[in-house]
């Protein structure tokens, strides 16, 4: 039975790797990463050398902070953050109750390309399976 968990498991982390490697591919994205709204690493495309698990802790203390200031504001729940700079962009969004995707994009890249691969990519995401993981 371990085993099958196991495979059940494996065949879900390669489900979501491949989400994240058709993301890769549009114009202008570099890397991206899947983590629990805890800010623990589910799934990622970054190097071992951009420290992933550092990454998506404070990319999930980001939305954490940006939707309680939303909240309180009367605003309701943002539906993304941005955060620009020189280098380029970092564009986190919720997907389901307990998950973030999180994109890296170049500083020049199509955000509303980018934006639109990102709602096809949490609608994928959304639809996997992981018994309350995802």
């Amino acid at each position: 039975m371990k085993l099958v968990m196991t495979l059940f498991k494996m065949s879900i982390i390669e489900d979501l790797e491949k989400i994240l490697k058709e993301i890769n591919n549009a114009g202008g994205v570099e890397t991206s990463v899947i983590a629990s709204r805890d800010g623990l690493l589910i799934c990622s495309t970054l190097s071992r050398k951009q420290h992933p698990e550092t990454f998506v802790a404070m990319c999930a203390t980001m939305m954490g902070a940006a939707e309680t200031a939303a909240i309180v504001l009367g605003n309701g729940i943002p539906e993304r953050i941005i955060v620009e700079t020189k280098d380029g962009k970092i564009i986190g969004t919720g997907v389901g109750p307990k998950a973030l995707l999180i994109v890296i994009s170049k500083p020049h890249a199509d955000l509303g390309l980018i934006l639109l691969e990102i709602k096809k990519s949490s609608d994928k995401i959304k639809k996997i399976n992981v018994h309350g993981k995802v």
